[in-house]
This record gives C-alpha cells, sequence and structure tokens, in this order.
C-alpha cells in the first residue's frame, strides 16, 4: 500500500530535500511513523516527547483536514497525506 506524503517546504531540509516521500501504514499515525523511520531528523519538528503532533502541524489527507485525530485516521492505497507547517513571524 502506497500513501504520499507531501512534505512543507521549510521540511525539506529534513527529507534529503524530498517534496514527496511515499510511505505505508494503516493510518496517518502509521505513515508519519514509517517517515520518521526513513527521515529520522524529521520526527523533532513533527512531534513532542509525548508522541503528540506540534500544535503548528497541520495533516490534510486527500485535500481535507485530518483533524480531530489526525493520527488515528485509516488510510488507503493512493492516499495523499500533506504536512502543513503553520510559520508566523513578521
Amino acid at each position: 500500500m502506497a500513501i504520499h506524503i507531501t512534505i512543507h517546504p521549510a521540511y525539506t531540509q529534513y527529507t534529503d530535500q524530498m517534496n514527496q516521500v511515499e510511505t505505508s501504514g494503516n493510518t496517518i499515525g502509521e505513515c508519519l511513523d514509517d517517515l520518521t523511520r526513513q527521515f529520522p531528523a524529521i520526527k523533532k519538528r513533527l512531534f513532542d516527547k509525548k508522541g503528540a503532533l506540534l500544535n503548528f502541524i497541520e495533516i490534510y489527507q486527500n485535500l481535507e483536514s485530518a483533524f480531530p485525530n489526525e493520527l488515528k485516521k485509516p488510510t488507503h492505497d493512493g492516499d495523499e497525506i500533506n504536512i502543513i507547517v503553520m510559520l508566523s513571524g513578521g
């Protein structure tokens, strides 16, 4: 089962400059676990020490918000997951 994760441009430095990564898993959480196995440096940019998504990370599945309970949402072959980083500043 192939699930594609599109990486926010601010985070491609943690995925060898790849903006899309193929993963597998039955849930979004499993796919993100697979992503962090492939690219360990991205883990601390997505999750807190307890394993919850950081509050400025948004997850979309097939162009729809996966909120709430993003990590438990089931995935299907061919799904597209987008990692959005809510940046601020000025």
